[in-house]
């Protein structure tokens, strides 16, 4: 005879939200008790009486927290996991959730758009750059494919997925040896090869022990070998890059998104960044919605409630057309900045914790994260033509809708 688990009473069941979680109350109200806390503010007494957590990237979730709970279910709306002790979740029967990849093409396009931005203001062709792309999970795999629109060459470093993938390559020799060249075929370097690139953009996760770990991965030896024409970006996670080396390290620009120690940024190499930005390269409207979606339908299935769909009354509108005006000596790449911007600035995320005062900057930098600006992902976005057909087709290939 079988047996169904029988379906949670959500009158009976508490959830605690960090309040940045959007549509919190209206997607997770049907389940229980929805209580939204600031991430920052969540504590041992704040999940007491929780029966299930979502956080974002602000609360640590570990022993100290959670053991006095009675928590059974976690749910992660953001990809990193540094903030989860995991272990201690499985060794105390506790489920959890991470939303990962969903924020995946928001980081993606924001490191085309600042390395856009960069390449207006040096005056250099991004098509004749090389781009070391470190890590090429979700986000690196779509930067990848971005780069490649854009007729750059690309160097890949990504040692476990090369181990994975050769695996994957020997198991289809051996299973179906005249298909095997229809295996996914991706090139790897090494990563000192991929450090010698024009430009090199971080992906990893941080791990901190193992033959793949992440931590100061761009140590003070490899940063000794860096030129003052390459370009560095960091929209991974603080820690991978050592800051203490890197502040002396004279490079041709840093975009740096993750730092160690948020929001007390390294004031020394703040200075330093063309673009210094408060850890926002994954917080498109699309990304939030989709970490927040993800985790509700995992909630969903571990109280063996039905998934409703009546919050998505709430979402906003689509975006407005953009309308570029452009003239005809722009370059392509020019025309394509200009609508890039259009839908995303991220001067603006820079401007908004650029302050004289580094205190300034780190009370701007909590700040602007939790009342950031709503912008949508390129997916989303619709442009009437540019009057230049390259320009109008680049766009087209970065997933915007010519009308």
């Amino acid at each position: 005879m079988s047996h169904t688990t029988p379906p949670v009473t959500p009158s009976t069941k508490t959830i605690i939200i960090d309040d940045a979680v959007p549509y919190a109350q209206a997607m997770f109200g049907h389940l229980g008790n929805v209580i939204t806390v600031p991430g920052k503010d969540i504590t041992a007494h704040t999940v007491q009486n929780a029966d299930a957590l979502i956080v974002r990237s602000r609360t640590q979730v570990n022993a100290e927290l959670l053991q006095h709970s009675q928590v059974q279910f976690v749910g992660s709306t953001v990809v990193g996991l540094d903030h989860i002790d995991q272990a201690w979740l499985t060794q105390n029967n506790i489920t959890f959730y991470s939303a990962q990849g969903c924020n995946a093409n928001s980081v993606a396009e924001f490191v085309i758009n600042a390395l856009f931005e960069l390449a207006q203001h040096n005056h250099f062709d991004l098509s004749q750059k090389t781009l070391g792309i470190i890590g090429v999970g979700h986000v690196g795999s779509l930067l990848h494919q971005k780069a490649q629109a854009l007729g750059m060459t690309c160097l890949l470093n990504d040692p476990p997925r090369e181990r994975a993938l050769e695996r994957s390559r020997e198991n289809s020799r051996e299973k179906a040896p005249l298909n095997s060249a229809q295996s996914t075929h991706l090139e790897f370097v090494d990563l000192n090869t991929a450090l010698k690139a024009d430009i090199i953009s971080f992906h990893t996760p941080l791990t901190l022990r193992g033959v793949d770990a992440t931590y100061h991965l761009l140590n003070q030896q490899r940063l000794a070998h860096i030129n003052p024409q390459q370009i560095i970006v960091n929209a991974a996670r603080g820690g991978i890059i050592d800051e203490t080396a890197w502040v002396n390290t004279p490079t041709q620009a840093n975009i740096i998104d993750c730092w160690e120690n948020e929001p007390h940024i390294n004031p020394a190499l703040y200075q330093t960044a063309y673009l210094a930005t408060p850890h926002i390269a994954g917080h498109s409207f699309e990304a939030k919605l989709a970490g927040s979606t993800m985790v509700y339908n995992a909630l969903c299935q571990a109280w063996n409630i039905a998934p409703q769909t009546h919050w998505q009354t709430h979402l906003p509108p689509a975006p407005a057309v953009i309308h570029p005006k452009t003239t005809p000596s722009q370059t392509v790449q020019s025309v394509v900045q200009q609508v890039l911007s259009a839908t995303h600035n991220v001067q603006h995320d820079d401007q908004a914790i650029r302050k004289n005062n580094i205190t300034d900057t780190y009370n701007a930098y909590e700040t602007y994260r939790r009342h950031y600006p709503v912008h949508h992902e390129w997916v989303k976005q619709r442009f009437t033509t540019t009057g230049n057909q390259q320009a109008d087709n680049l766009l087209t290939l970065l997933g915007f809708t010519k009308l």
